[in-house]
């Protein structure tokens, strides 16, 4: 049984999709005004782990994440530059792409653009006040959440400072500052618009989100992720206005992952301590210990971020791949123990029993290094062979699917030159030229390959850097 906390329960609970067949997973998605930081991606990783997961157990996802290509923030950065918005976004729409890549995150099935959805959310907001839940005033048109008595369900907030006719036009508010929210805001000189049967302007943050998802996923879907400080007024302004519209249930099961620090403190350039992540890759960091960096902590928690930190990441993602180089290039003998089978497939359940619970990412990574310091001590004792790596490996690989932090594989081929020192070598051996023999051995050693004879003839293998020859 797979179990979530749910933000909108206030518990954990368990999880069951609407259909069998395929989870419908919405994800908040960048605002595409600058360059992400590194907390943005403690999201996106979560995300990605959540997904992952439940491909791991046996789930199809259908993942649509949004691009908010048009709000209070992209317009002003337009502004500011002199360019176009649609300029101005593509350069951060590009850089998050190209980020997510970097950090293995898988990509969504769909990225919906706000700017390309215009009709959608003309077409909800017109809904709406046909249903008498929005309103016209100046030219924009406002939610009245006095008309949506479930108002304050997820957010938990009190509506009591809440005043007759108080309006909101900015996209974001802090959470003291309830008021009706603007869905469709009248066109402004210096900014984008659009000409529609709400007259001319542009949407709102909030009603981009429910128009796309709804569009993608449904009226009614199985889970909504985003940071919690999505939270308010963001995710329940979208149940609001999508409830609503449908009459409908919006999602049953909304998951937010918490906050991101540095050093204890939150990030702020003034402080020195804000990071995005190409500040952090041009410290020569592996993008994949980052990514091993922000899953290892439960999304519930907050994650302080310091380079130590990300120094015991490295140091701890490297186990795993010095292991998997053992098991890939010690000579080992061809029988096998069955006791090995045994703790790999005890492992792969713990694994799952851990991240069923609510994701618990500690249980499904010490049950991995336990598996592996086991299998180090039967590497030691000789207790392990070659069909026994292959299913340590397979074993790990698996877990991996989730994790997402070992390099990609790569076939490995040899240069002419050296394939060429091999079979010099072996004429050598074959004229019993020893001498040349073990002076071409010395040399291939100091090129980071090392020969092995077999009965079946020569193997070769890659060293690690620090094996070499000097």
């Amino acid at each position: 049984m797979i179990r979530f906390f749910n933000t909108l329960s206030g518990r954990v609970e368990e999880f069951k999709p609407l259909s069998p067949a395929r989870v419908g997973l919405y994800a908040c998605g960048p605002t595409v005004y600058a360059y992400p930081h590194i907390g943005n991606y403690r999201a996106y990783v979560f995300e990605d782990l959540l997904k992952r997961f439940l491909k791991f157990m046996g789930s199809a996802v259908y993942h649509v994440m949004n691009i908010t290509d048009v709000d209070d923030k992209t317009i002003k950065g337009a502004n500011s530059q002199g360019i176009s918005l649609q300029e101005y976004t593509r350069v951060y729409t590009q850089a998050f792409f190209e980020d997510i890549r970097i950090l293995n995150i898988q990509p969504a099935d769909v990225y919906p653009r706000a700017t390309e959805h215009i009709p959608e959310m003309v077409a909800l907001i017109q809904g709406l006040v046909r249903k008498g839940f929005a309103y016209e005033k100046d030219g924009s048109v406002y939610f009245s959440i006095a008309k949506f008595p479930g108002y304050g369900r997820l957010s938990k907030i009190e509506l009591g400072q809440l005043q007759p006719g108080q309006r909101g036009d900015a996209d974001e508010y802090e959470k003291e500052c309830v008021h009706d929210f603007a869905l469709w805001k009248k066109s402004k000189e210096g900014e984008p618009f659009w000409d529609t049967e709400l007259g001319p302007g542009r949407p709102g943050w909030h009603v981009e989100c429910s128009a796309m998802s709804s569009k993608y996923l449904g009226p009614t879907f199985d889970i909504h992720c985003g940071g919690v400080d999505n939270i308010f007024p963001h995710h329940e302004n979208e149940i609001a206005q999508s409830e609503a519209f449908s009459g409908r249930a919006f999602v049953t099961h909304w998951m937010h992952c918490h906050h991101l620090v540095v050093d204890g403190e939150k990030m702020s350039k003034s402080k020195g301590n804000f990071y995005t992540l190409r500040d952090v890759l041009d410290r020569n960091i592996d993008p994949l210990d980052v990514r091993f960096l922000l899953l290892s902590t439960h999304y519930r928690k907050t994650l302080n971020f310091t380079f130590e930190a990300l120094d015991q990441a490295a140091a701890a993602r490297r186990r795993i791949i010095d292991f998997l180089y053992e098991l890939e290039h010690r000579s080992l003998p061809a029988e096998s123990r069955t006791e090995w089978t045994d703790q790999v497939d005890e492992t792969l359940n713990r694994f799952r029993l851990g991240l069923s619970d609510d994701l618990n990412i500690s249980l499904a990574i010490t049950a991995m290094f336990e598996l592996i310091r086991s299998a180090n001590s039967g590497l030691a004792a000789g207790r392990l062979g070659q069909p026994d790596a292959q299913t340590l490996r397979a074993g790990l690989e698996s877990l991996d699917e989730v994790l997402g932090v070992l390099p990609a594989k790569k076939e490995v081929k040899l240069e002419d030159r050296i394939l060429n020192k091999i079979e010099e070598r072996e004429q050598a051996r074959r004229a019993k030229e020893f001498i040349r023999a073990d002076q071409i051995r010395v040399e291939l050693l100091a090129e980071g390959v090392v020969l092995e004879d077999t009965r079946d003839g020569v193997r070769w293998k890659l060293t690690k850097p620090d094996e070499r020859a000097s």
